[in-house]
């Protein structure tokens, strides 16, 4: 019985391809451009693919010789054109040879060895990168802080003005402005509600190359106020040998009668004003964090909210606020006051300059922020100015400087008198850049 199927009707063109043949034997090979055929190999010859030393065709006695595929151009797909084995005939299809599998001996893809990190060049451009980011800040910093400062203080209205000497004199205030506060401010600070501004602190701070000098001037000062140009009216006002208080001549006329007055009472000639209201103060120094100080004797005040141990403490800005307007609590009220604001201010700049407030943007600039909202300076002040201000006031407070009281040798009416020989020497040497051999009340 015939198990191949029969041709369909009418059809005479011998055996078919995908539908069977009728005849005995199996159908041969399709004939394909792409198809060729080894030579015939006579029966007991060895097929030129046998293995060496054997007769017999490779795949057996009676199986046909396999057909070899080619690219259409004569090339062999498996051997290629110049004998170059794929490994497709020995199952070696990727890899290298005797490969197991895809990528080497471990079944792993081959890789071309991973170049070493150039750590000198990664070095050199993380350092030009944070350089530059510092650079971008701190020229932002820069401009942001500049633009925060008031200048409104222009010393140029001062007339017949002392000659400069060497170094930089600055005229520090403290005035009891309550700019900015509300009701509550002013009792939690204990600041009253007077209109107006007074002077309640006074000092020339001299930054020198043999050493840096904080004066203060106590405010109950015995002064002459001499001819000045106004302010706002610009009109000039004789000298008519008046004797008042130092801080009367702020009251009467401002910061630039203030300069006019120290300077014409010294003979030392001021570079910059710097100011600063009861707000600003305590606000700055609870920016940082409350400043530390050590207090010798401990001391109340009901006018000022003082209520203060002796012994090391750390003060919030009402409380600083409090120690340094305090003079109710003391014998020689005026005198006693200027020391403990000398004191804490040198605190407060040591404080401000230390890293753990210049290194951490969350202190920085909130110290920045509530300092420079606050201060009043005059037109002529750079940031570079007050860096030095304050780096001075650290060194006096570090004893590399001479912090001291304006020498006094009596008083007449309530004003203190100066002591004027010793106040000649002392500005003297402050003109030459001298280091101080004056000592103060």
């Amino acid at each position: 019985m015939n198990d191949w199927p029969e041709g369909g009707p009418g059809d005479n063109r011998g055996p078919q391809y995908g539908r069977g043949s009728a005849g005995a034997q199996p159908e041969g090979a399709r004939v394909m451009r792409q198809v060729r055929r080894g030579p015939a190999v006579p029966p007991g010859q060895r097929s030129a693919h046998g293995g060496p030393g054997s007769s017999a065709p490779p795949y057996g006695s009676g199986v046909p010789q396999q057909p070899s595929y080619t690219d259409g151009r004569g090339h062999d797909e498996h051997t290629g054109s110049d004998g170059y084995d794929s490994g497709y005939n020995t199952g070696q299809v990727y890899g290298t040879p005797g490969g197991r599998g895809p990528g080497g001996p471990e079944g792993g893809p081959t890789r071309a060895p991973r170049p070493a990190p150039n750590w000198r060049r990664r070095a050199k451009w993380t350092a030009i990168t944070l350089a530059t980011v510092l650079v971008v800040t701190s020229v932002a910093t820069y401009f942001w802080a500049d633009s925060k400062l008031r200048r409104d203080v222009d010393l140029s209205k001062v007339i017949d003005r002392p000659g400069s000497g060497s170094g930089t004199n600055y005229l520090i205030v403290g005035s009891d402005s309550r700019e900015g506060m509300s009701k509550a401010d002013e009792k939690k600070l204990h600041t009253g509600s007077a209109q107006g501004k007074r002077t309640d602190s006074m000092m020339i701070l001299h930054v020198g190359d043999n050493g840096d000098t904080l004066v203060s001037l106590p405010r109950d000062s015995d002064v002459v106020i001499p001819s000045y140009k106004g302010s706002t009216s610009g009109k000039v006002y004789p000298a008519q040998g008046r004797h008042v208080k130092l801080n009367a001549a702020y009251a009467e006329d401002g910061p630039t009668l203030l300069v006019r007055t120290v300077e014409y009472n010294t003979g030392l000639h001021i570079d910059h004003y710097v100011e600063i209201g009861f707000q600003g103060f305590a606000d700055i120094v609870d920016a940082v964090g409350g400043v530390e100080i050590t207090i010798d004797k401990g001391f109340k005040d009901k006018w000022s909210g003082a209520d203060f141990k002796a012994g090391k403490q750390t003060l919030n800005g009402a409380q600083a606020l409090a120690f340094v307007r305090t003079r109710h609590a003391f014998a020689a009220s005026d005198l006693q006051r200027t020391k403990n604001q000398q004191k804490f201010l040198a605190a407060l700049a040591h404080q401000v300059a230390t890293p753990s407030t210049v290194l951490n943007p969350f202190k920085l600039y909130p110290t920045l922020g509530a300092g420079l909202d606050s201060l009043i300076v005059d037109k002529d002040m750079s940031l570079w100015d007050l860096t030095s201000m304050f780096w001075a006031m650290k060194s006096v407070n570090s004893g590399d400087g001479t912090s001291m009281n304006m020498p006094i040798s009596g008083s007449t009416g309530g004003n203190l008198v100066w002591d004027k020989a010793k106040v000649k020497t002392l500005v003297n040497e402050l003109k030459q850049d001298q280091k101080v051999t004056v000592s103060g009340t």
